[in-house]
């Protein structure tokens, strides 16, 4: 079957990065979404609602044969979801919130069919343990001024910092976008890959990934 054109709706590097590892060529077209969280919404309906309206978005325009993907991903503290900081106080909270304790990453995906106006939806939930890190080393991390465009004001592929201890997860969907979620989304619309993504996605992060196989059964895994 010939891949349709797919439009990622995104700015995110990350995702950009990511999404290239599934070996399409794609488009990219930023939106601009609300991400003000409504009057006790949990998390998880917070990233579906976000992902569902970055696909509408980015969808009119388009020729009925494209394929829009969007996500949307936040780390919550329990019911508190935890967005990206403001400026350097705003990650000095949240970095000493989320310190030595376990917290919670969603990332919500849409796939819309421009065709029919279909959407296909997944969501992977990761748990995240942080490490114990020291006072110095998280003012050298602000510092540096990483955490200032993350939600939870960390990235977990930061070396210097690594703020993520004994994690036994999908360590793509804390980078903003599950590729194992996504490949078995867009397996409902006959869409394959064009490469091995658990392969290539582990070499990439240099990540021994250990709920790859269960996510790609159809599983509740992350």
């Amino acid at each position: 079957m010939q891949v349709p054109t797919i439009l990622l709706a995104s700015s995110s590097p990350r995702r950009k990065q990511l999404f290239s590892w599934m070996g399409w060529n794609f488009a990219l077209r930023a939106v601009d979404a609300d991400e003000a969280p409504l009057d006790n919404e949990a998390p998880q309906a917070y990233v579906a609602r976000l992902a569902e309206s970055k696909a509408i978005l980015a969808a009119p325009g388009l020729p009925q044969d494209w394929v829009v993907v969007a996500a949307d991903t936040t780390v919550a503290d329990g019911k508190e979801i935890l967005g990206k900081p403001s400026d350097e106080e705003g990650a000095r909270r949240i970095l000493a919130q989320l310190r030595g304790r376990m917290h919670h990453v969603h990332t919500a995906l849409v796939v819309l069919e421009t065709t029919t106006g279909n959407e296909y939806n997944d969501l992977c939930t990761s748990r995240v343990p942080m490490r114990n890190y020291s006072d110095e080393e998280m003012e050298v991390y602000i510092s540096s001024g990483d955490p200032l465009d993350k939600a939870g004001a960390y990235a977990i592929q930061n070396s210097n910092f690594h703020p993520v201890k004994n994690f036994h997860g999908c360590f793509a969907n804390v980078m903003g976008l599950p590729l194992c979620h996504l490949t078995r989304t867009l397996a409902k619309l006959n869409i394959r890959p064009r490469t091995d993504v658990p392969r290539v996605c582990q070499e990439n992060l240099n990540y021994d990934c250990p709920v790859y196989e269960a996510v790609l059964r159809g599983e509740k895994a992350g």
